[in-house]
């Protein structure tokens, strides 16, 4: 029996456990990829461990979300970034150097090795024939250190894709079709393995888009096989020698199977407040739109970009639309400036922003209050976007550029005949700014450099023998780590603030949870499905531990965040009967007895309603690894004492 190309990575790395779906397994780890919004935590984590160099063969330190310096914070953690890079020999990406997922594909990614990175788009690499997994910081802190990685063994889903796409029709439209059949829980303990003759017809940047947002599908990761496209892609970069072939035996068997003919895609929309929340342009109709927006880490290589720019050239932005684009690199924006492409743009009315995430994460470009935002990006979460009551819908560049000029949502096969757009033969390449690591024997002589603003993160204490506490919050499904721990301009620059930041947790959902919480002391916390759905950002788990958080308690969880929990050291459960849920109130006092015995005797973890006086069933789905964590207060605690 042949094997599928995730099992061939994963058995080649694999260092703890056995390939046994549904069983845990450690891999090691061949690169990692941190980026400023959840790299200072990471960074504060990694040397604490006390290692003093990294032991991965490449890690990169991006700078790309908290590029609006309005205050002192910003800068401060760049500046802190950098100076662990040179003491640790971390790659350095500049603030301007671009989003870290399309520079690490551009620049580092090598098909068939591992990456994990601080950010849930992590899967961006799977393009090029990666496994690459989104995590918590921490854990990209002990992968630095030479730790593994700890995933429970997925099931594979292989996405059979034939035919080709239709003209205006994008790679945007194949995850958004992926997403309207599997939805935002769809790929939960799952890698999704893209096959086919359909996958000779997209290139390296569509496939990235692809798997870019398998993020939302709760997936482990996204794969497409490494091939031809993959040479000449890695060769246009520079970088030939990095080529390996890879894909799926054959004869390998998936535990699923999903088939797209691409030829009959049509243009896509996922419209508020989901990514699966998907219709067609005829289903939504003729809809009036305030703004468009261009870029992030799903669309903003130079494909898309030239493709927008072939649709505004000779055109103007329709007056009541604000259009902005955002190119993802240094290398895209270069290039658009020196093949007349940038140009164009700008004569359209576009506004042109800077290399980095952006809108995306809230940092800039918030639409009117109400206001209708066409978005190339991968999120649209209530909220996200710095406008509570903005509408924002996900889109390709095609559509979100057509739409920009006529100033309604547009089908861009209204545009005519499509040329044929083409990568170009070789990209400039140009690493003048990312600062390579400094050589060994001047590590020890660096200062890293610490801003007022970078605070220690909380120390979580050993599980205790009785949690008794109140029901602090009630929320309902699909809470993402937006409504736990929003981003934004106003919230962001105090990522490295554990105590200021808290006081926007949950804001979303409740602006008194942060007082209720302090409080309180202790408390408990208590949810839907698919719990903690969204970004990696561990700041949605370290800020509970800061409010007293002691456990939580749901139908079920998204992977990154649970596991963020278990690292945090807060205990993370879901009701054996979801009726459960219904009984629960605000402010009840739950307990549980006796907690590291019942962990110890199984899975399963009675807790009592004392306001209501009853008791109902619980279930601690860790491994038994975890479960030590949990023991010891967290991942932190438990590397200290057992140095794994």
């Amino acid at each position: 029996m042949g094997l599928t190309l995730t099992e061939k990575i994963l058995s080649a790395h694999i260092v703890d456990g056995e390939m046994i779906k549904g069983k845990e397994i450690g891999i090691r780890i061949d690169q990692t990829l941190t980026q400023d919004a959840t790299g200072t935590m990471a960074y504060l984590e990694f040397e604490a461990m006390g290692v003093p160099r990294v032991k991965t063969e490449r890690s990169v330190a991006y700078i790309d979300h908290n590029t609006l310096q309005s205050g002192f914070e910003n800068a401060d953690d760049h500046r802190f970034i950098g100076s662990v890079c040179k003491k640790h020999g971390i790659y350095f990406s500049r603030p301007g150097n671009g989003i870290c997922h399309q520079v690490h594909l551009e620049r580092f990614g090598i098909p068939g090795k591992t990456l994990i990175g601080s950010d849930s788009h992590t899967p961006t690499g799977g393009g090029i024939g990666m496994i690459a997994i989104g995590a918590g910081g921490m854990d990209v802190a002990v992968a630095m250190g030479g730790g593994a990685y700890y995933i429970t063994c997925p099931k594979v889903v292989k996405v059979e894709l034939s035919g080709k796409l239709s003209p205006w029709v994008s790679a945007k439209d194949v995850i958004l079709e992926v997403l309207k059949r599997l939805s935002v829980k769809g790929g939960v303990g799952k890698v999704i393995e893209y096959c086919g003759a359909g996958v000779k017809t997209l290139s390296v940047p569509e496939r990235a888009t692809i798997t870019n947002m398998g993020a939302e599908l709760g997936a482990t990761t996204s794969i497409f096989p490494s091939d031809e496209t993959t040479r000449e892609f890695l060769k246009a970069q520079g970088r030939e020698q990095d080529y390996t072939p890879l894909c799926a035996d054959d004869d390998a068997v998936y535990d699923e199977l999903v088939e797209i003919n691409l030829s009959e895609l049509v243009p896509l929309a996922a419209c508020p407040h989901s990514p699966d929340n998907v219709k067609s342009v005829k289903e939504i109709g003729n809809l009036k739109i305030d703004q468009v927006c261009i870029g992030s880490c799903t669309n903003s290589s130079l494909l898309d970009m030239l493709k927008v720019a072939h649709i505004l050239k000779g055109k103007t932005v329709h007056p009541d639309v604000s259009l902005s684009i955002a190119p993802g690199s240094k290398q895209v924006l270069n290039m658009l400036a020196k093949n007349g492409a940038l140009s164009i743009m700008i004569e359209a009315g576009a506004r042109i922003l800077e290399s980095a995430c952006g809108p995306c994460i809230g940092m800039g470009q918030s639409p009117n209050s109400k206001g209708i935002s066409l978005r190339t990006f991968n999120r649209n979460f209530e909220g996200r976007s710095g406008t509570k009551d903005g509408q924002i819908y996900l889109v390709s560049p095609e559509m979100a550029a057509a739409s920009a000029l006529t100033g309604v949502l547009t089908d861009p096969r209204d545009l005519g005949e499509m040329p044929e757009f083409k990568l170009p033969e070789f990209f400039d390449v140009n690493d003048n700014m990312i600062v390579p690591p400094i050589e060994a024997d001047k590590m020890d002589t660096v200062e890293v450099l610490r801003g007022p603003n970078i605070k220690p993160f909380p120390v979580s204490e050993p599980l205790a023998q009785t949690i008794d506490a109140q029901c602090s919050l009630k929320v309902g499904d699909n809470i993402t780590t937006d409504h736990i721990m929003p981003a934004g301009a106003k919230i962001l620059p105090l990522r490295s603030n554990i105590p200021e930041i808290s006081k926007h947790c949950f804001a979303v959902c409740d602006e008194n949870f942060y007082k209720r919480a302090l409080d309180m002391g202790k408390s408990v916390i208590v949810g839907g499905s698919n719990y903690g759905q969204g970004s990696s950002r561990e700041h949605a788990a370290l800020a509970p531990l800061y409010l007293g958080v002691k456990a939580v308690i749901t139908k079920s969880f998204a992977r990154i965040h649970m596991a963020n929990l278990v690292n945090a050291g807060i205990l993370p459960l879901t009701f054996k009967n979801e009726a459960d849920y219904e009984r629960i109130d605000q402010n009840d006092e739950l307990k549980i007895e006796n907690v590291i015995e019942q962990i110890k005797a199984g899975d399963e973890i009675t807790v009592k309603n004392v306001t209501k006086n009853y008791e109902f069933t619980t279930v601690l789905s860790v491994s038994d690894r975890q479960k030590d964590m949990l023991y010891a207060g967290g991942l932190l605690n438990y590397t200290k004492e057992t140095g794994k």
